[in-house]
């Protein structure tokens, strides 16, 4: 795939190791996982939520970390970072090797949007209105750019011809590619409607996303002109996930839908009787994953869309799914984080955070990270003998 295609590769811790302080568990272990970190929304690239290892057997929480405000961001974790904010509009950095904070940045309203780490920065919008480059090393903001509307999606860095491009979509239903170098904008799309969904790739290099409109977009990376569209039947209110050249989307008309954009219907429609999808899926290479509002985790076919199996939890699942080699992990509105079965939906673990949980998780070197609705950020690692 062409280098105009791919996000930017990201390893390693930034730093150097004290002679005082070893390396913590999550830097010892990352040589036995394939995931190092997971430094953009939904694992980035399509948005798939895909997780290349197996899932851990024996969850226990390894550490945590609580502020004043609910988590409301997807946490992202990157060159030896966590990052991720809060309902009180604070954007918070923690350093994994001492788990202290490294620093906060106070914005003005509360940070849906998942931060983006790259190249020592952090890109992270706002409900205030604002979208910012950070200093990873600091905190100090590098620039920041005003929109029309809230920021609440997380961005995306994509490497173009000219540098690092950061693409990211905003509540004034405006898609935008900025330079990461300054904030200059190299193209702004005007949908005409809110846009609540992050932008994925699909192997074909375009970037597609939802809208209020009840449009999922398929536009050029190099100018954002209109490649493709497609009418939906209600509005698209999460991320999209691209697998190959297909899209998957859930919208208000309780609809999972596929589509490959090229023609004027979808692929195929998956209806979930009367009850509405609440989580952006998630896509492996058999199936698509979504929670619902009637408390499940749906499972269909990916090419066919037909149902295959429903998980129930005892609270609404908004919690965005992440997809292992043998798994799915998910949060639950009861407090709990589960695993359970690709292949038949059935249990493999439940952990109890006592916080309901309506952020994905992410999933970086061994642990799983995950915020709750009443301000703890938990680092969930394997456990020990049963």
């Amino acid at each position: 795939m062409s280098l105009v295609w791919m996000l930017l590769a990201f390893a390693g811790c930034d730093g150097k190791k004290s002679a005082e302080m070893p390396p913590s568990p999550m830097q010892a272990a990352s040589v036995a996982w394939a995931t190092k970190d997971w430094p953009v929304t939904r694992g980035g690239v399509g948005l798939t939520g895909r997780v290349h290892d197996r899932v851990l057997r024996r969850p226990e929480v390894e550490w945590s970390f609580s502020v004043k405000g609910a988590v409301c961001s997807e946490a992202t974790v990157g060159q030896g970072v966590i990052v991720f904010g809060d309902d009180e509009g604070v954007i918070h950095a923690l350093e994994i090797q001492t788990r202290k904070e490294r620093w906060r940045v106070e914005t003005k309203d509360a940070v849906e949007a998942t931060p983006a780490i790259s190249s020592g920065r952090v890109f992270a919008g706002s409900n205030d209105g604002s979208f910012r480059a950070l200093d990873l090393t600091s905190g100090n903001v590098l620039w920041q750019i005003k929109g029309g509307e809230k920021f609440p999606t997380g961005a995306v860095v994509v490497r173009g011809v000219d540098g690092d491009q950061v693409l990211v979509n905003g509540y004034d239903g405006v898609s935008r590619c900025l330079r990461a170098a300054d904030g200059s904008q190299v193209w702004a799309l005007e949908t005409g409607d809110y846009i609540n969904g992050s932008p994925a790739l699909l192997d074909n290099g375009m970037v597609v996303f939802g809208g209020c409109d009840s449009v999922i977009r398929g536009v050029s990376l190099k100018d954002g002109s209109t490649m493709h569209q497609q009418k939906t039947d209600a509005q698209v209110i999460r991320s999209v996930a691209g697998w190959k050249n297909t899209v998957y989307a859930v919208n208000y008309a309780n609809q999972l839908v596929a589509t490959d954009l090229t023609g004027d219907k979808p692929l195929w429609v998956f209806e979930n009787d009367g009850n509405q999808f609440l989580t952006s899926p998630a896509v492996d290479e058999e199936n698509v994953y979504a929670g619902s509002r009637d408390k499940h985790l749906h499972a269909v076919d990916r090419v066919t869309g037909k149902p295959l199996w429903k998980f129930q939890t005892g609270g609404r699942v908004e919690s965005a799914p992440l997809v292992f080699d043998d798994a799915v992990v998910f949060g639950s509105g009861d407090g709990r984080l589960y695993a359970v079965d690709k292949k038949d939906g059935h249990e493999i673990w439940r952990l109890d955070l006592g916080e309901g949980l309506s952020n994905a998780p992410a999933f970086a070197s061994g642990r799983i990270v995950i915020g709750g609705g009443q301000g703890t950020l938990f680092v969930i690692r394997e456990g020990g003998s049963p």
